[in-house]
């Protein structure tokens, strides 16, 4: 089968330029080579191939923005066509958001957890049985805690602190009732710690 080629006369090539992302690129990249797969390309991956998508992807994860700077054009052209491809799935899926996956990946932890309670280790099963309890749909070991709202008219309140204020401006009676009365002798405190005046 033959692929006919008509390039685009008057589109301006820059030998330096680059894709700001690597994702970007390698997503161009792996639209390119389906394309060609299409016409009779074969991608078939190697192991370098694997192993140079998991080094670019790694480095990507660590800083995305210097491994972008560092992938030019010209290195990126020395790239297999199924090393692209390869690293541009991995790319897609490493920038899937993990809230999309949440409720997979509390199901996948429950099941998980589901298999240890049969575990022979009854220190695995006790602690498997836990934390299936903790789950918050269980809530067999949630902490909780009462808090009990007594609701008192504005005018109750009032009473309240006028007669604790009157109380604190004319003692009078009520504070000989609290009043502590301690029966001892007087002793000389100077005389007690030795220091004479």
């Amino acid at each position: 089968m033959v692929l006919r080629v008509e390039p685009e006369v008057g589109v301006p090539v820059d030998p330096d330029a680059s894709y700001d992302d690597l994702k970007e690129y390698t997503g161009a990249a792996a639209n390119t080579v389906k394309e060609l797969s299409e016409h009779g390309l074969e991608v078939e991956p190697t192991k370098e191939d694997k192993d140079v998508a998991a080094k670019l992807t790694h480095a990507y994860a660590q800083d995305p923005e210097k491994t972008s700077k560092k992938v030019t054009l010209k290195k990126a052209a020395t790239l297999t066509p199924a090393s692209l491809v390869l690293t541009n799935s991995i790319l897609t899926e490493f920038g899937q958001l993990v809230a999309e996956n949440a409720s997979q990946i509390r199901h996948m932890v429950t099941n998980k957890l589901i298999l240890e309670t049969d575990n022979p280790d009854p220190r695995v099963r006790i602690r498997a049985l836990e934390l299936l309890g903790k789950i918050s749909d269980v809530g067999l070991f949630a902490e909780k805690s009462e808090v009990t709202v007594t609701h008192q008219s504005t005018e109750d309140l009032r009473l309240k602190l006028r007669s604790k204020l009157a109380k604190l401006v004319n003692p009078g009676e009520d504070s000989e009732e609290n009043v502590v009365i301690i029966d001892s002798e007087v002793i000389d405190v100077a005389e007690e710690l030795g220091v004479e005046e």
